[in-house]
């Protein structure tokens, strides 16, 4: 028992550059609070003393406004940062090495019984206030972006952003700032919200640059393997105005 605790008073130290001391930790931390009391909680749910699980449950809530239930499954080194609005039900589990912000939902979109949970596994990273529900599983050390709506499944080392949420392709993201640098504009300082339709039609528009770009270079290759004599004009494409670009969107 005061193994796991030690394990979890540390656990705090390596993610969290605020904490000082291990007395601050342990009297200061709602998280740490609340994970100590939700073991308790499971116990009494794994006696079949459900009114006890329930009320451990109850007045962990009280005293650091983070429901979790006591059929939930933690794993070690869990840890919610600020906590305040964290709710985890009943059948979602949770792995090892898992962070939480303050108003994370870990939910179900189901009144039947049975699974109706998430699976969350080793070393996910849960942004503040973001939603994940229904019987899914979030993939080992994914990251899950703060306000999400995830209600699929999300692969392991992966990150999701958005409602809903979709993964982010870092080859892609950084084939798009490549392309804007050479057009001398950058479409990610249009707009603070992921989901503004002006920024998803910009990124649309690189994406189609970068992939016409593709298909011109492997063309032109392909012309002079072929022998085929082609002028120099030929082998640029037509030029993107960034001005006219900046324009549009002022």
């Amino acid at each position: 028992m005061f193994s796991r605790l030690r394990e979890d008073i540390r656990s705090v130290f390596d993610r969290d550059p605020a904490a000082r001391t291990s007395w601050e930790v342990l009297t200061c931390y709602p998280g740490v609070h609340a994970v100590i009391l939700h073991r308790l909680a499971h116990w009494f749910w794994g006696l079949r003393l459900r009114w006890m699980g329930r009320a451990v449950s109850h007045f962990a809530r009280f005293l650091t406004g983070i429901e979790i239930h006591p059929g939930a499954t933690i794993g070690r080194r869990f840890f919610i940062d600020h906590g305040m609005g964290v709710v985890i039900g009943e059948t979602a589990v949770v792995g090892d090495d898992v962070t939480l912000y303050h108003g994370v939902t870990l939910g179900g979109t189901s009144w039947n019984k049975g699974r109706r949970h998430p699976t969350i596994e080793d070393g996910v990273v849960i942004g503040a206030g973001a939603k994940v529900l229904g019987p899914l599983t979030i993939g080992a050390r994914a990251k899950i972006g703060s306000n999400a709506v995830v209600v699929k499944n999300v692969p392991p080392g992966t990150t999701a952003v958005g409602n809903p949420a979709r993964v982010i392709d870092p080859e892609q993201v950084q084939k798009r700032e490549e392309k804007a640098g050479e057009m001398g504009f950058s479409a990610y300082a249009l707009a603070g919200k992921p989901d503004d339709p002006l920024a998803k039609a910009i990124h649309g528009l690189l994406d189609h640059a970068v992939e016409t770009d593709r298909r011109i270079e492997l063309l032109l290759r392909r012309l002079d393997e072929a022998g085929v004599c082609r002028d120099d004009e030929l082998a640029t494409a037509d030029k993107f105005d960034p001005k006219y670009l900046s324009k549009i969107v002022d």
